[in-house]
């Protein structure tokens, strides 16, 4: 029977990979990748199918949540890799992914790579530990518009602890929710659903872990004209209050008048490329 590997490809481009990540892909027979759940960095799958010498085929949503391509390729006991951005297992997608190649009677290996749910705090400064349980912020729809997602942060709040948003994302219409679109749809007041504070301080961080990487930190006020760059994005509700760290950590984010008309990076934050 075959072997799937879920490989992550952390959160910059190609070259975030590991030296053994890299090595298990050149020794796979089929090598897949999946750009639904997170964004590669442009350019990324191409340069690294042309260091493997190999192609590298892009799967669909569909396809990874149908799981019938992957399990054909491993019927003849290939070696088959699905590369994700971030760490493949974030994604619940892929956990059932895997329980499926399990039933098949195949094997799976697991190669990690730096995530969004860790990244996230350390380029801001906070502290690990004090993060509650991350929530998603989809794409409304007719019929579709939770309420789950406030009800958590509220929860997190009255625990004193942070919050980390992910926002939906759907690569193949381009769609992207974005960092000052969902603070604002956070902060603002919908019956039924419970409030946050005007004075809450919001964190939005944009393509964290790559060399342009930028973060913006204000109230919802401050931020509604901040002009978010290219995804993919992430947003932080801060806790009430802050340990004297963390303070001192996202002043260097924190919006100024006459902030809001470009994306920026506090300096000597990211090496330069």
């Amino acid at each position: 029977m075959g072997t799937l590997y879920f490989v992550g490809a952390g959160l910059g481009d190609e070259r975030d990979l590991s030296r053994r990540a890299v090595q298990t892909l050149g020794e796979c027979d089929r090598l897949f990748a999946e750009e639904y759940t997170s964004l590669f960095v442009p350019g990324t799958l191409e340069r690294l199918a042309t260091e493997l010498g190999r192609p590298i085929v892009r799967l669909s949503r569909a396809e990874v949540e149908g799981e019938a391509r992957i399990l054909a390729a491993l019927r003849d006991g290939a070696r088959v890799a699905l590369v994700t951005a971030g760490d493949p297992f974030v994604a619940t997608t892929h956990v059932a992914l895997r329980s499926a190649v399990v039933r098949a009677g195949h094997s799976w290996q697991y190669l990690p790579a730096p995530s969004v749910l860790t990244a996230v705090a350390s380029w801001l400064g906070l502290m690990h530990s004090r993060f509650g349980r991350p929530v998603s912020l989809p794409f409304v729809a007719p019929g579709f518009d939770p309420v789950s997602p406030w009800e958590q942060l509220a929860e997190n709040r009255r625990r004193g602890l942070h919050t980390l948003v992910l926002l939906d994302l759907d690569p193949p219409t381009g769609r992207f929710r974005l960092g000052p679109d969902a603070v604002a749809e956070l902060s603002r007041p919908r019956p039924g659903r419970p409030s946050v504070p005007t004075d809450a301080l919001f964190a939005i961080v944009e393509r964290v872990g790559r060399a342009d990487a930028s973060a913006a930190v204000g109230t919802a006020d401050e931020l509604a004209t901040w002009s978010a760059g290219p995804p993919p994005h992430s947003v932080v509700v801060l806790a009430p209050t802050l340990h004297i760290e963390e303070r001192e950590a996202i002043e260097a984010f924190r919006v100024r008048p006459g902030d809001h008309s470009a994306v920026r990076s506090p300096h000597s934050a990211t090496p330069a490329e």
